[in-house]
């Protein structure tokens, strides 16, 4: 028996050795890395930079290999390294930065007239000019057949496009016109975090097989076609804001995400092809600007005069939760339309209440019996309705009442409908408040507000044997107010940079109708069979690409117009009130929106073809704003790929950065010396320059704590010339207030005829 227990245990001592060998030799795991090289600073004994990128790689990794190299944005080149081989390679000389790649997730017809494009369209060069802008959307693809991309009437491809049409196993070089002139794919940051990509659940080419890159590329210039509808719902013509435009396909979106070496990738070859609007419906975490990909491109794309537009994200209504916060990027928040798709739930007691669906299938013949997920579910999560949550004798021949979140809402009436169950309330929680989104759910369906969830909740528990109807209401047009903001809209402040307010303004994002792919039906389930040619989704990756077109119809009307001059044209003739004089709404609240809210309004876009005044931003700007924020030359040259000494003499002032709003956080009563009773004084300075003709304009200023002083000097200027400039200070001086307070003021100078706006933030912190 003893001699059995020592066998045993050294076959075990054996075994655990065995594993042990095994585990030290195990290698360490890889993980893509982007490398910035100091491209001027390359020794002389290299021939040439992919020289010197390769040598420098192999001097800490014989097997690695270059995934990508950067030219335009940046200078330098992306790889798959261990831990200490980044540590390795980050000591050399000539290495700016050895940046983990970070992973991105995408921002999930009737909106020109909306807009006022339809009516007043005419001074827009839509044929000609416009015709001449290309837009880049880097997303998940484009589905090339939809009437959408259709070139009907367009002229010859412009002479200035560079780029190319990438063919694949479903993409040919016909699937290209001169609409949708080009199209790329970049897979290999994707590849090599996660595999090959399994080409029977996705295509290795610039197809889209998700529907958010058809839906955000044909929002910002598709082609106009009529009797576009989903479902029969939102019919009418579908167009994009610049239908003149050119579309280039940047597929950087995959199943399972964005990777930040494949966008970088993209942006170069964006930059060099020939873009003049760069779109991105893409968002990430905050981090400093020298290391964050987005931010390190768009500077390189706005320094050769590429307007960069990305969505503020669906991170909302949580403050200090807006995205890509960069000031040389136009950040765009989301607001609703004056459209919307009503569903009507009727209890049995009689009572009815007012939702939203695009469920346009059979109707419920009429009241059958009610029942709450929570109550018809062995899961502890079933209010939510979970896949496999609902006990299917609970549910069968019922309409099942889901909570919001935690999975899709149609993913939710796709569990109802598996479980037997023959319709969906879905319910808002307090996360989502009122707010409303209308999707195509797969049987009877209605979404409602939290208030009217808990009256439904209430009327089950209270009722022994509880009914309801649910009956479709089609389409509604001029629904007021609107705009509302979205309730899912990322919120200033800005987390990064205070003195800058972010997003910088919203545009249509919620229940938009365009393109879709044919790869997947409109709720992108697997399981929804449904073919449809258009979808109506939202989020604020459907405003990013309003704002998109927008800026390429302005850049087709104003060709010398610099990126900061669009997006000042676009901020300071937005609106912030209803005709009624009420200021926009927050959904989330039901209350006034502020800027930290909407940034500097709703846009406007016939008024920002004729703003009479923009605020000016060239590339040295931006080098002394990150001056100001005490940046090394190593980190501004890992921002923004220039050499850049901050000359210690000079005071450098983040509110000196010409920026068309005004964000000013004073300290608060716990942290001035001197107390409560002390008082805070804060300097701007701003340079605006003539874009109309000579006029004087005065400023007037409103403000809703009168306690706060704002001094503006001089009160009047004039212009006599185009491109003429005037600078002037703002003042603000504030006792203090308890941490947290904010208040909010506007500042407009007028002619007469222009009214140039900038919202004021103000914040106690």
């Amino acid at each position: 028996m003893k001699l059995g227990l020592l066998h045993i245990a050294a076959l075990v001592l054996l075994v655990l050795s065995q594993y042990g060998a095994a585990e030290s030799t195990k290698k360490p795991a890889k993980s893509t890395y982007i490398i910035h090289m100091d491209k001027s600073n390359m020794p002389t004994t290299f021939a040439g930079h992919l020289e010197w990128y390769d040598s420098s790689l192999k001097s800490v990794s014989d097997g690695a290999d270059m995934l990508y190299t950067y030219n335009s944005v940046l200078h330098g080149f992306s790889t798959r390294l261990t831990a200490k081989e980044a540590e390795l390679l980050e000591k050399q000389p000539g290495i700016l930065s050895v940046l983990p790649e970070a992973r991105y997730e995408l921002h999930t017809t009737r909106t020109p007239e909306f807009l006022g494009l339809e009516k007043n369209e005419a001074p827009y060069p839509e044929s000609n000019l416009a015709s001449e802008v290309i837009v880049a959307v880097l997303d998940t693809g484009a589905w090339p057949e939809l009437k959408s991309y259709d070139d009907a009437g367009l002229s010859p491809v412009p002479s200035t496009w560079k780029g190319t049409c990438e063919v694949g196993k479903t993409f040919n070089s016909s699937s290209c016109n001169n609409k949708l002139i080009g199209a790329r794919f970049f897979s290999k940051g994707y590849e090599a975090a996660l595999g090959p990509i399994d080409e029977s659940k996705e295509s290795r080419s610039p197809r889209d097989d998700d529907g958010h890159g058809t839906h955000t590329s044909t929002t910002a210039a598709g082609s106009a076609v009529p009797e576009a509808n989903l479902l029969g719902f939102a019919s009418g013509i579908a167009r994009g804001m610049a239908t003149q435009a050119r579309l280039a396909i940047y597929k950087v979106c995959w199943l399972s995400g964005c990777f930040g070496s494949d966008i970088m990738a993209a942006m170069d070859k964006a930059v060099e092809d020939g873009v003049n609007v760069i779109s991105m419906s893409i968002g990430g975490g905050i981090t400093d600007y020298y290391r964050d990909t987005i931010s390190m491109g768009a500077f390189n794309a706005m320094a050769q005069g590429i307007l960069v537009s990305c969505s503020a994200g669906n991170a909302g209504p949580s403050p200090l939760s807006v995205a890509n916060i960069a000031p040389w990027i136009t950040t765009v928040g989301a607001g609703t339309l004056d459209r919307d798709f009503p569903a009507y739930v009727t209890l049995g007691n009689g009572k009815k209440y007012r939702g939203v669906s695009l469920y346009n299938g059979k109707s419920l013949s009429g009241p059958v019996p009610l029942v709450f997920g929570g109550n018809a579910s062995s899961s502890s999560s079933g209010e939510v309705c979970f896949t496999g949550s609902l006990v299917a004798s609970k549910v069968a021949g019922k309409i099942v009442v889901c909570d919001r979140g935690g999975n899709s809402r149609a993913q939710k009436s796709m569990v109802v409908k598996n479980a037997g169950g023959v319709g969906m309330i879905l319910t808002n929680t307090e996360s989502y408040g009122e707010e409303l989104v209308a999707d195509a759910y797969l049987l009877p369906s209605a979404a409602l507000g939290q208030k009217a969830g808990i009256e439904i909740k209430k009327y089950i528990y209270s009722d022994p044997t509880p009914t309801a109807t649910i009956a479709s209401g089609g389409t509604e047009l001029d629904v007021q107010p609107s705009p509302v903001v979205a309730s899912f809209s990322s919120r200033g402040p800005n987390p990064l940079n205070q003195q800058i307010l972010k997003p910088d303004l919203i545009a249509p994002g919620v229940n938009v109708l365009a393109g879709w792919t044919g790869a997947v039906g409109p709720t992108g389930l697997d399981k929804d069979k449904r073919h449809v040619n258009f979808n109506i989704i939202s989020g604020t990756s459907m405003s990013c690409p309003h704002v998109s077109g927008l800026a390429a119809l302005l850049k087709a009307a104003h060709q010398d117009w610099s990126p900061a001059a669009i997006r000042s044209a676009l901020m300071t003739t937005a609106y912030t009130k209803y005709k009624n004089g009420e200021t926009i709404k927050d959904v989330a609240t039901g209350s006034s929106s502020t800027p930290f809210d909407y940034g500097a309004g709703h846009v406007d876009p016939m008024a920002a073809l004729d703003p009479g005044l923009v605020y000016d931003a060239a590339v040295e700007d931006y080098l002394r704003f990150l001056c100001a924020l005490n940046y090394t030359s190593a980190q501004i040259k890992s921002s923004t790929n220039r050499d850049y000494s901050c000359d210690s003499s000079t005071k450098y002032n983040v509110e000196d950065l010409n920026y068309p709003s005004f964000a000013v956080p004073l300290e608060s009563a716990s942290s001035i010396s001197g107390g409560a009773g002390a008082s805070s004084t804060v300097k701007y300075t701003r340079t605006l320059t003539n874009v109309g003709s000579p006029g004087t304009y005065t400023v007037s200023v409103s403000s809703q704590i009168p306690s706060v002083k704002i001094l503006v000097e001089p009160e009047s200027l004039t212009f006599g010339n185009m491109g003429e400039k005037k600078s002037y200070t703002v003042t603000f001086t504030a006792g203090s207030m308890p941490s947290g307070t904010t208040s909010f003021a506007s500042l407009k100078w007028s002619d007469g005829k222009h009214s140039v706006g900038s919202p004021i933030a103000i914040s106690w912190t």
